[in-house]
């Protein structure tokens, strides 16, 4: 994947898994660099 679209593709991957899973959340979350990071919760409605 292109450099700087990482956030959007596990955004899409996520969203795939929970919906072949049947997940109602899922959890994202990455390395920045220099000790950041962050993390996102999803959820389906």
């Amino acid at each position: 994947h292109p450099i700087g679209c990482t956030g959007a593709r596990q955004m899409v991957t996520g969203m795939y898994q929970m919906q072949r899973k049947g997940y109602r959340t899922g959890l994202i979350s990455m390395c920045i660099g220099g000790g950041m990071g962050m993390a996102m919760v999803i959820e389906r409605a």
